[in-house]
């Protein structure tokens, strides 16, 4: 078609609706692909064929050639093959070559330059360090010289000032006579002639010890500071008082000079105080040199660790208190403590958590901790209950019990460990909301004299009846903010001839029913403490019936006692044992101030939040 674009236009017409062109691409395409030896003889047939069947006007090339050729696909493809399709396909195929291509190797240009980005960054920040511990470093330097270079100008100043002093008691001595004159004082001839330098040691033995009398190691540091000679003396013995409190001094101390007083001092300290120290796991080692030690205290020592334990067990086999509370120590420290500390009563593992129940049952080992009396097991929520049995099976003697900060701890746990104790006297359940009154009835066979319990909704009345049934000796009761608590519990208490101390602050159900059910019996007749605190349903008729009953109270806390009268402050001074009373948060004023002051024996009294009391009212207390 594109050579009849000069032709005639009646000519481009007949070749255009009879599809000439279409026909004659046809066929030659058909010689191409198929190369016949004859190609006339090819070209008749296929004219033969094209009009025996009759193909459509419409039909495109493709068309006659599934007509001349089975091949279809492939005559198609050189169907299209033309220029300016070529020159398409080609940019296409090319423009696909270049996206796929290009596009991975800009995306790992992109990769490698965000990598090159990220290990810039990385030795900038290891560059700003270095630089930084080189700037800290170059500083403690120049303030470790100034500092130096500031005591050594005082002390050239004293001895400047020492040696004016000595020039001029020489210029006074060369003026007077070489002899002394008989009138001259004792004092006046010891500064004639040469100054002698002063050694306490020359002193006599009780000299020494009034100077030396019950030696703090803080003071001793100071001595140090004033006379080395004073801090190297020998100390009599009999004024030691066996005890070294390393925590005092936790922050001005060295390492060198704990292990040179332990040293020195280790076959006479029996009494050892770490609490809070970070010193080097070495200097804990050097406590295996007191052989006699019988108490260490090692609690919130981050820097303790198993290899410390162990030489301090084989040095120290005598201790009879240890608390390790808040302390890296693990199971290989659990199997120290019954093969070294035979003679072991106190025992504090207080919020250590990485040793487990295995670790517990491990102070059954060897002579086991039989002689375990007091054991602290507050925050160790990993124990769970054999771990309290392995406890109950390895230290049967234990009498008090100290558990706080336990949500982890049950019924089932208690059970478990009373099993065996049986000698347990004192239990403290302090922040261990899961406890219920079926502890208490496992409790029941042992003798308990003391309770301390806080912030516990499960404790009923019933607690309390079975307490007063079974425990006759209690003489300490804890219940602090135990909601469930009401005038029967207190109705159950009363039996108890021995009890001493009540606290049952924040039991806001209990009344006065049944604080006079409780004074009725023959408990009022020893209570010393009673604490009341937000006890609001409670009024002055309690307080009357204190009065009345209560004959050796010493101790009374009535905080945010709402309802309290002046009728109420009369008779709180009709109890003449009481020594301290706490009316904070009370309507007392000016005139209750004045009726207190009455009583003679009162000397403590806590008025904070008392809004109605003025000047006046405390001049006149």
């Amino acid at each position: 078609m594109a050579s009849l674009r000069s032709a005639n236009p009646g000519l481009r017409n007949y070749f255009k609706a009879n599809y000439i062109p279409q026909v004659c691409e046809a066929l030659l395409c058909g010689i191409l692909v198929t190369c016949p030896e004859d190609p006339l003889k090819y070209l008749e047939e296929m004219i033969m064929v094209i009009i025996e069947n009759a193909p459509c006007p419409h039909l495109a090339t493709s068309k006659f050639l599934q007509l001349l050729w089975p091949h279809k696909h492939l005559v198609i493809t050189f169907i299209y093959m033309t220029p300016e399709l070529m020159i398409k396909a080609c940019t296409f195929y090319t423009g696909r070559l270049v996206k796929t291509h290009f596009c991975k190797i800009y995306q790992a240009q992109k990769d490698k330059f965000h990598m090159v980005s990220l290990i810039l960054t990385r030795i900038q920040q290891i560059f700003c360090c270095h630089r930084l511990t080189i700037i800290l470093k170059k500083w403690r330097e120049k303030a470790i010289y100034k500092n130096q270079k500031k005591e050594d100008e005082m002390l050239l100043k004293h001895e400047l000032e020492l040696q004016k002093w000595k020039d001029k008691l020489k210029l006074k001595v060369a003026s007077k006579d070489a002899s002394i004159s008989p009138e001259l004082s004792f004092s006046e001839v010891c500064f004639v002639g040469e100054t002698r330098e002063f050694d306490i040691s020359l002193l006599p033995d009780r000299a020494i010890s009034q100077v030396c009398m019950n030696p703090k190691l803080a003071k001793q540091l100071k001595i140090e500071k004033i006379s080395r000679a004073w801090w190297r003396m020998p100390v009599v013995p009999a004024t030691w008082e066996a005890e070294i409190d390393f925590s005092t001094v936790k922050n001005m101390i060295t390492d060198k000079h704990v292990v040179s007083t332990l040293q020195r001092w280790r076959l006479n300290v029996l009494r050892l105080n770490f609490r809070g120290c970070l010193f080097r796991p070495k200097t804990f080692r050097s406590v295996s040199h007191c052989k006699n030690l019988q108490e260490l205290n090692v609690s919130n020592c981050s820097t303790l660790t198993d290899e410390s334990m162990r030489h301090i067990s084989e040095g120290c086999p005598g201790v009879l208190f240890l608390n390790l509370s808040n302390t890296n120590i693990t199971n290989r420290t659990m199997r120290l403590l019954p093969r070294h500390f035979h003679n072991l009563q106190n025992l504090s593992l207080a919020y250590c958590r990485k040793f487990t129940d295995k670790g517990l049952q491990y102070l059954n080992l060897g002579n086991g901790c039989h002689k375990l009396i007091y054991l602290d097991l507050s925050g160790c929520t990993q124990i769970s209950v054999q771990g309290f049995r392995n406890i109950a099976n390895s230290c049967s003697g234990i009498m008090h019990l100290t558990i706080n900060d336990m949500p982890t701890l049950t019924d089932n746990c208690v059970k478990a460990l009373v099993e065996k104790c049986l000698r347990i006297t004192s239990v403290v359940f302090i922040g261990a909301p899961h406890i219920s009154d079926g502890a208490f009835i496992a409790l029941s066979t042992c003798n308990l004299r003391k309770i301390r319990f806080e912030g516990n909704k499960r404790i009923t009345d019933t607690c309390f009846k079975f307490m007063g049934k079974n425990f006759p000796n209690m003489n300490h009761i804890y219940m602090v903010d135990c909601k469930g608590i009401t005038d029967g519990s207190l109705r159950a208490l009363s039996p108890l001839k021995q009890l001493t101390v009540l606290n049952l602050a924040n039991c806001v159900r209990i009344g006065d029913i049944g604080l006079r059910n409780f004074l009725d019996g023959p408990a009022s007749i020893n209570i010393r403490e009673l604490n009341l605190s937000n006890c609001v349903h409670l009024s002055d008729a309690s307080v009357v019936k204190l009065s009345e009953c209560c004959p050796n109270l010493n101790y009374l806390s009535l905080r945010n006692f709402e309802h309290l009268t002046h009728l109420g402050i009369e008779h709180i001074v009709y109890i003449l044992s009481l020594v301290s009373v706490d009316l904070s948060g009370t309507a007392i004023c000016n005139e209750g101030l004045m009726t207190l002051s009455r009583h003679k024996k009162l000397k403590e009294l806590s008025l904070s939040e008392c809004y109605r009391i003025t000047d006046a009212g405390i001049e006149v207390r």
